[in-house]
């Protein structure tokens, strides 16, 4: 089983978008009894809240529901628990590092490296108000993803 958990600043946007790009697309790929796919926050600013509306909007233009989902934050003990650790951004990235202290056995990644854009951010609709561009940006670092795995396998 492949663990993988996705990680953003409030779990209500960008990560979760991810979690359940992936689970769509491992559910496609007749995979998904292959995976465990889950998502969190580094802060603790929106424990329990659902997926934001916009989000939940453009996930469901999509095909893809979000429904259940409730931000949590991540815990010490989801390092050991999860292959790998996927960061939205490079300040999640280094809050990442602190909680873990650091990363020892090299399971933290940047969504966006891949699609070949290591270095680059996912787009935080947050801010931006542009949910399509995080669609765009999530999708294609989970379709990378969800190739490198099946390469590896």
């Amino acid at each position: 089983m492949i663990k993988i958990l996705f990680i953003c600043h409030g779990n209500i946007c960008r990560s979760p978008m991810a979690e359940f790009v992936m689970k769509d697309l491992v559910a496609a790929a007749g995979a998904a009894d292959r995976f465990e796919i889950a998502s969190a926050a580094t802060s603790a600013e929106e424990i329990g809240n659902g997926v934001y509306p916009p989000a939940r909007q453009e996930l469901a233009r999509h095909g893809i529901g979000c429904a259940g989902h409730a931000a949590r934050r991540i815990r010490r003990e989801d390092y050991d628990r999860y292959d790998y650790l996927i960061g939205m951004d490079r300040a999640n990235l280094a809050n990442m590092r602190r909680m873990w202290d650091g990363d020892p056995a090299g399971k933290v990644h940047a969504l966006l490296e891949f699609a070949g854009r290591g270095g680059e951010d996912v787009a935080d609709p947050w801010y931006t108000g542009d949910f399509n561009a995080t669609w765009r940006d999530v999708l294609s670092g989970c379709q990378g993803l969800l190739q490198r795995l099946e390469e590896q396998r």
